[in-house]
């Protein structure tokens, strides 16, 4: 734990620097992109020399409040409510990950299963497939699905104000949702027998309901961007249609694959639980 909060560390000096030092392009979020870049390259650094690409894992959730305070900090006509409703949803969203993430960590021994799989396929091509699928991609998109935020924040006046209460409440309950999620699934790996899945709870109305509240968290921070700029609705959901598109696109499908593989009762959960919107259950076959 220690060697990776080194490695944040000296991730968001090399992000800070670059805002401090760095060329002014003129666009505060472009500045913020290329720290934020800066940051993925020595994070990425850190996983080559330990040989474990999920140093990266956290930068997920550490990064995006931090872009929400600065923005914050650079935009002098921002609308205080607004903010604090932003600052609350967001904070809430990355102590929830950031903590479910620490309580899984086992250690450095311990690698996210995917990240051999991709590197292993790219053959040679394995580094650029390091740097670019496990690292810079998801930077880019955590950023993309940033931008409603950097709207709201860096656009003066109320805007919507109900709009802004309603993105508050979906962020809000999605996020708990995740954290009831979470908290179901911990307890019952800490008491499983072998090949047991999981079907109770939340989990037995959608097969990955961390997920859809993760969707729905980026969905509102969307509508937070629209409250307080309505004429720019037409792309503010591009970064939360990037989201569902990876959850059902490569996240799920990679997941129930492997799931299959190792506890072949997952077929019955298949066929009973809504995949992704939550639902209740159908009656088992008989």
């Amino acid at each position: 734990m220690a060697v990776i909060a080194a490695a944040y560390v000296a991730a968001l000096a090399a992000a800070a620097a670059w805002l401090v030092w760095g060329p002014d392009t003129g666009r505060l979020w472009l500045d913020t992109l290329i720290a934020d870049v800066a940051g993925t390259a020595v994070v990425f650094a850190f996983s080559r020399v330990y040989r474990n690409s999920s140093f990266y894992d956290a930068y997920w959730s550490v990064v995006p409040p931090l872009l929400f305070v600065y923005w914050w900090s650079q935009s002098p006509d921002a609308d205080a409510v607004r903010c604090a409703l932003i600052a609350v949803a967001v904070g809430y969203w990355a102590i929830r990950l950031t903590g479910n993430w620490l309580y899984a960590f086992p250690g450095l021994h311990h690698e996210d299963w995917r990240y051999p799989m991709f590197r292993e396929r790219a053959g040679r091509w394995e580094f650029v497939v390091d740097l670019v699928a496990i690292h810079l991609i998801p930077t880019l998109q955590v950023f993309l699905a940033m931008l409603p935020v950097y709207v709201a924040v860096t656009t003066p006046g109320r805007g919507w104000m109900w709009l802004t209460a309603m993105a508050f409440v979906i962020a809000v309950t999605a996020v708990t949702l995740e954290l009831v999620a979470d908290v179901q699934m911990h307890r019952f790996v800490a008491a499983r027998s072998p090949g047991e899945v999981m079907d109770r709870g939340l989990w037995a109305w959608s097969r990955h309901p961390n997920y859809f509240g993760e969707c729905g968290f980026w969905v509102a921070l969307a509508l937070f961007g629209v409250a307080a700029s309505p004429g720019d609705a037409w792309w503010l959901f591009a970064g939360a249609l990037a989201m569902l598109a990876m959850f059902l696109g490569a996240s799920i499908p990679m997941m129930e694959t492997r799931s299959l593989a190792r506890r072949p009762g997952y077929q019955d959960v298949i066929d009973r639980v809504s995949r992704f919107v939550p639902r209740p259950p159908r009656k088992a076959r008989v």
